[in-house]
């Protein structure tokens, strides 16, 4: 590990560390002191059904049962543990690769699939988990999420003292996103109006195949404090520092402090997506020195040294991955294509002539052919 520019270790809050052992930090070990033994085997469940789920997703398509699948293997701690910090009235834009986080918004993980099935424009009810559809344009919703916080900022539910009132936004993206000029826009405008929102990069290390090296010569969590927004760094394969972390950056956010730029030191131990093939770019060597610090086996660890993972424990939670696995095959092979006029709806909440007269072009188009046998 480099001690100097983006990659260096310096200055990561940590509180567990890859081998298990739980390390003090004067300014974030009491966030966690809550989290008893049941609460972090929650963690634990949470970070392995959503391994499982992962894995199942990229046995799917490789079934060719999904176009296309973005892995976040590697990545659960990350996202299991600053998710798990968020409140229900709470909003999150995700990007493509928030497996973790959907789960702990309560959403079904066979319905993030839909859009990876190409027969959904996004596969669940937004309002009903306060998750947003995923984004495949980097960095674009960022925008969005500091616009969303902008209007929670300016309907009065933020710093009201109300904790089932007070609302923060976060946004989950990569660090290739950072390169991207929405990005740059959103840390703006969050930063003059003082929004709420809570701005969470996962440094997985890698854009596609460009290293985080090729994209910043500092840590990049070191760009916020030039737009006024005060950053932190956090081991991102700790479940209890990003929780820790991110359980601030909120309540500064739905106090009325404004935003956070958190940055979480990670690794993305899969393929960028199910088409790329990381053999090409990244070396063998590089992926053992990651895969020793798999932050399932570091909370496991840590579990198995205070003597709070029974083996009763560890075979139902087999048992529930199991099932989660067959539920989704399942799922995913039952579903039919969608009649092809359905891409016309639910484009906007309300009628829009431009999309009726696509809509009333299209039908008149399919309505052109011969039905099947050739014979009117």
């Amino acid at each position: 590990m480099s001690t100097t520019g983006p990659l260096t270790d310096d200055g990561l809050v940590q509180l567990l560390t890859p081998g298990g052992q739980r390390v003090e930090h004067p300014d974030y070990s009491y966030r966690v002191a809550h989290l008893d033994a049941e609460a972090l085997r929650g963690l634990y469940r949470d970070m392995v059904i959503v391994r499982r789920f992962d894995t199942e997703a990229t046995a799917l398509q490789r079934q060719g049962e999904l176009g296309l699948w973005a892995q976040s293997l590697g990545q659960e701690a990350a996202q299991i543990g600053s998710g798990r910090a968020l409140l229900p009235q709470d909003y999150v834009f995700p990007s493509y690769r928030e497996h973790g986080v959907a789960h702990t918004r309560g959403l079904d993980l066979a319905d993030l699939l839909r859009l990876f099935r190409g027969i959904d424009h996004g596969g669940w009810d937004t309002a009903a988990h306060n998750f947003h559809l995923y984004t495949l344009v980097i960095g674009s919703h960022t925008l969005h999420a500091t616009g969303y916080a902008m209007g929670v900022q300016r309907d009065g539910d933020v710093g009201t003292g109300d904790p089932t009132r007070d609302t923060a936004v976060v946004t989950y993206f990569g660090d290739g996103a950072t390169s991207q000029g929405d990005v740059s826009e959103a840390l703006v405008f969050a930063s003059v109006n003082n929004a709420p929102v809570v701005f969470f990069c996962q440094n997985n290390q890698w854009a596609i195949s460009e290293p985080t090296t090729r994209q910043s010569r500092v840590p990049i969590a070191d760009r916020a404090p030039g737009f006024g927004i005060p950053s932190v760094r956090v081991d991102g394969n700790d479940v209890l520092a990003c929780h820790a972390v991110t359980a601030e950056a909120l309540e500064r956010a739905r106090s009325g402090g404004g935003p956070t730029f958190i940055e979480a030191f990670t690794y993305r131990m899969g393929a960028h997506t199910t088409s790329d093939d990381p053999t090409r770019y990244r070396s063998a060597a590089e992926e053992d020195y990651w895969s020793q610090r798999d932050p399932i086996d570091r909370l496991r660890l840590h579990l198995e040294a205070i003597g709070e993972l029974p083996a009763a424990f560890t075979a139902e939670l087999d048992a529930e991955a199991a099932l989660l696995g067959e539920r989704l095959r399942t799922t995913v092979r039952g579903w039919e294509a969608p009649e092809p006029g359905s891409m016309f709806e639910h484009v906007y909440a309300s009628p829009n002539a431009v999309v009726e007269a696509e809509r009333a072009w299209f039908e008149a188009y399919e309505g052109s052919f011969l039905p099947a046998g050739g014979a009117r």
